[in-house]
């Protein structure tokens, strides 16, 4: 479903700023895999998420999703078949727009475009379906500015947004980072119920190691530009947060403190 074949990115090259982003990274999912990336800050994860949303193109190696070679393809025209779930809670939403008027735009994502009515009853009712899913209550706020969500309510409705036309690609940046502990939970349990529904090709990072270890099939860790450890769904399972650090410093010879350490 995605190949990533020697990615490599340069930040400011030829300058004293120079700084290998991504050093020759080789990544492949099947479909319905699901792979968490952890890594310190600096390791070149959302620099590899921007790669494969078209946000950053690549100076050397291709990006491939579904067999069609999209490396040198912009963030827009990647739009149908990827979605993504930021950090901010106020990133993937429009908060002057009601709900039922962003549940549209990314409804139409991947669909031919038409000058039609955006919210028609059959759409509204269809939402509503949707949106009842989440158990936020927000199936009966349809007309409410997506403003006055909190950011708890925000994240899920940017979930649901990014997953509903069952994008071939769900990229998740840190998704539950900025939520308190109550909402990160229910985001995260969100997740594993809408990427299990739909079978999503998901790549999510977090600084959570327990998260990673919990979340998805697969696993890597990042760090300089590289994937120094990939760890495969039977060995995911054995997996604790001590092993990870075990072969954080037999790779890298370095010995972190703790999990907090390495990921900040």
């Amino acid at each position: 479903m995605l190949h990533l074949n020697q990615i490599h990115k340069i930040f400011n090259e030829g300058t004293p700023d120079e700084k290998i982003a991504i050093d020759h990274v080789n990544l492949s999912l099947k479909p319905g895999d699901f792979v968490t990336i952890i890594g310190s800050n600096g390791a070149g994860k959302s620099t590899l998420m921007n790669i494969i949303a078209g946000v950053l193109i690549p100076d050397l190696g291709e990006v491939h999703i579904g067999g069609v070679n999209v490396t040198n393809s912009l963030e827009f025209s990647r739009s149908k078949m990827i979605g993504r779930v930021f950090q901010d809670p106020m990133a993937g939403t429009a908060p002057s727009m009601t709900i039922e008027e962003n549940l549209a735009m990314a409804y139409s994502r991947n669909k031919t475009r038409a000058l039609r009515r955006g919210v028609t009853k059959k759409r509204r009712d269809y939402f509503r379906e949707v949106l009842e899913s989440l158990h936020l209550g927000l199936e009966n706020r349809l007309r409410a500015k997506v403003g006055l969500l909190s950011g708890g309510e925000r994240q899920a409705l940017s979930l649901l947004m990014a997953t509903f036309t069952e994008p071939s690609i769900l990229l998740l940046d840190e998704h539950t980072a900025a939520l308190d502990p109550s909402r990160a939970e229910l985001i995260t349990n969100l997740t594993k119920e809408i990427v299990n529904r739909y079978n999503l090709t998901t790549l999510m990072v977090t600084h959570n190691m327990q998260q990673a270890i919990d979340l998805g099939n697969r696993l890597i860790m990042m760090d300089k530009g590289q994937i120094i450890l990939e760890v495969d769904e039977e060995n995911k399972q054995q997996l604790t947060i001590e092993r990870l650090l075990e072969e954080f410093k037999r790779i890298r010879g370095i010995q972190m403190a703790n999990d907090r350490a390495m990921l900040t």
